[in-house]
């Protein structure tokens, strides 16, 4: 065979890893709080499939939250665009209540930022 003959076209972006996507989600931040929403502890799981396609895991502080076009549209923004095209090739939100958000979801670096906007947690 020839060289010609063994080319291969070049390969897409490669799996993304949830520490990746973590890291991306802190980008997305809660219109109400103004905190991402890796640190309010809003995102309970993440799953990256064979296409790179990414599933969350999310909650909100409540279930009547009105913002999760806001927060789904940011979330798609910081993990498909940017160099390259981004970390996957789409994402898919599976919102859940249970277990219910609390306060104790928060990270320490949440806390950190909530009591910088004047809460007290």
């Amino acid at each position: 065979m020839s060289t010609e003959e063994t080319a291969t076209a070049p390969a897409g972006p490669s799996k993304a890893t949830i520490a990746d996507i973590e890291e991306a989600m802190k980008d997305v931040v809660d219109p109400e709080l103004g905190i991402n929403v890796v640190d309010l502890g809003l995102i309970y799981g993440v799953h990256v499939d064979d296409e790179n396609v990414a599933t969350l895991d999310m909650t909100l502080t409540s279930a009547a939250c009105p913002l999760t076009d806001v927060i789904e549209d940011q979330a798609r923004t910081a993990l498909t665009t940017g160099p390259g095209g981004g970390l996957v090739n789409d994402i898919r939100i599976n919102w859940v209540w249970l277990p219910p958000w609390g306060p104790d979801k928060i990270t320490d670096e949440g806390r950190d930022q909530l009591r910088s906007l004047g809460f007290n947690v």
